[in-house]
């Protein structure tokens, strides 16, 4: 096994080096539910291996002591390293699903289901000969802490959960959020060091994540962050917990589990209340169990019952039933629906009427997989600082996206650009509209952003402008030439 510090790119190239050993075999959206708990596998194994040897230095050669819990992150037990499954030959699937198990077992607490549900004994998918071909390119690199600190591992298993969404394509939005849109999402958050962060339908993890590498590239201390999570679907839920180990986070919760239907995380009977919550729910669930939530034993129906077929005020009034009374703040990726379709007017209204909604704002297309829809980012306060009192802050930030094949992207300057228009919280000319909470009402509660601010409205003003110069110019262009032509003919005279 090589056993040297491998610079970025070098380790993102060999773990999806991985992938592409299944392909032709696997279908790419299944690729995930075999290399991701491979990778943690050899990740926990190299690191137990580098803590027991540097546990043995300390006590000069005391394997008892060298195998002590106090010196593991993660305890492994006796023939169920990764080492134990390289050497055997014949039903490697049973022995890695073995090994797995036992894993989970002797941590309880902490890794209870994280390699997921895979079949890795059906060999008509995975063959003894594949598996071989898996273990062993994984085995060419020692992924301990020394060669492979956190963060850089943390980078790496980012890349790989966007290499996967890019090759699986639909499967990609249940996963994962477009990495710019969350970076601006975080920033408009700003959680501070010992606050409480929940994602509802935290999928891979990655908004619950970005909040603490956050405050580690401020300088803050990150890890009094408290980080919670739900994810309905079980290996999504086993990703994004193996993202934060990865990371070198552990102290959050992820709890498997459909939020609406069970929210896994209560106190003393009722939702957990959080600081910070930001979401990408799931958009328009119509499979939701509609006549629960009218009698809500949590009572998340604040301000009515949504309609059969779209469940997205659900969400929304979850996130604000789960919010801190104190200092809460929420943001949440929708599609622009959510801010004028009718059969949503009467929520809509008392989310307004409480003084709730603090800032809409408008993002471009495509920065959804296999979706050119542009979203919307609503933002929510408990308690709105006595300016931004009864006023909501109006952001259309359409234009502000760059298109790269069938994707969008924030650059920085985007990203800057909004967030410097959010925190002046002030009207920009053509591009932000601070209004009265009075007046949105009065539009029926309507918060469709064109209504309020248009990007375009500068290049309709400057095109009248243009049309009348050019009107002018074409004037003075046939006054010349009929002074030429007269000129010319007295000169022919």
């Amino acid at each position: 096994m090589a056993n040297q510090e491998l610079d970025q790119k070098s380790l993102e190239k060999y773990l999806w080096g991985a992938a592409t050993t299944l392909r032709g075999t696997i279908d790419a959206g299944d690729y995930k539910q075999y290399i991701f708990p491979l990778l943690f596998f050899k990740r926990i194994s190299d690191v137990y291996d580098e803590e027991f040897e540097k546990a043995l230095d300390e006590s000069d050669g005391d394997m008892e002591y060298a195998a002590f819990a106090e010196n593991h992150h993660f305890q492994i037990p006796e023939g169920a390293r990764w080492q134990d499954v390289r050497e055997t030959t014949v039903n490697i699937g049973q022995a890695l699903q073995s090994a797995m198990r036992s894993i989970e077992q002797a941590n309880p607490d902490t890794l209870q289901g994280i390699f997921g549900d895979a079949s890795w004994t059906n060999k008509e998918r995975l063959s003894d000969a594949m598996l071989t071909n898996l273990i062993e390119h994984y085995s060419q690199h020692t992924l301990n802490l020394a060669n492979v600190p956190d963060d850089k591992l943390g980078n790496a298993y980012e890349y790989l959960i966007k290499e996967f969404a890019d090759d699986s394509g639909h499967t990609a939005a249940e996963f994962y959020t477009n990495r710019t849109v969350v970076k601006l999402m975080t920033m408009i958050m700003d959680p501070q060091p010992g606050e409480s962060v929940y994602d509802p339908t935290c999928g891979s993890g990655g908004l619950l994540l970005n909040c603490a590498l956050h405050l580690k590239d401020e300088g803050k201390e990150y890890r009094t962050l408290k980080l919670y999570g739900q994810e309905i679907n079980l290996l999504t839920s086993a990703i994004a917990r193996m993202n934060m180990f990865m990371h070198g986070i552990e102290e959050f919760e992820i709890v498997r589990g459909d939020t609406l239907a069970n929210p896994g995380l209560i106190e003393g009977g009722e939702l957990k209340k959080f600081n910070v919550i930001l979401a990408n729910p799931p958009y328009s669930i119509k499979s939701w169990d509609r006549k629960a939530f009218e009698n809500d034993p949590y009572g998340r129906n604040l301000w009515g019952t949504p309609p059969q077929g779209c469940a997205d005020y659900a969400f929304q009034q979850h996130i604000q039933k789960s919010l801190d009374l104190g200092n809460g703040r929420s943001i949440s990726l929708w599609p622009h629906g959510i801010l004028f379709r009718d059969a949503e007017m009467q929520m809509r209204r008392k989310m307004i009427e409480e003084d709730l909604v603090e800032c809409v704002i408008g993002l471009g297309p495509n920065l959804f997989y296999n979706s050119p829809m542009e979203a919307c980012l609503l933002i929510t306060k408990t308690k709105k600082e006595k300016s931004k009192q009864g006023k909501i802050l109006f952001i259309n930030a359409v234009k502000e996206v760059k298109q790269e094949s069938n994707m969008g992207y924030l650059l920085p300057e985007h990203i800057n650009k909004i967030f410097d228009a959010y925190q002046r919280f002030e009207t920009i000319e053509n591009f932000s509209l601070l209004v009265n909470s009075q007046d949105v009402l009065d539009k029926n509660a309507n918060m469709a952003i064109n209504l309020y601010v248009r990007p375009d409205a500068w290049q309709e003003s400057d095109g009248k402008k243009f049309s009348d110069a050019y009107k002018q110019w074409q004037q003075s262009s046939n006054d010349l030439k009929a002074s030429m032509d007269t000129l010319f003919k007295e000169l022919s005279v």
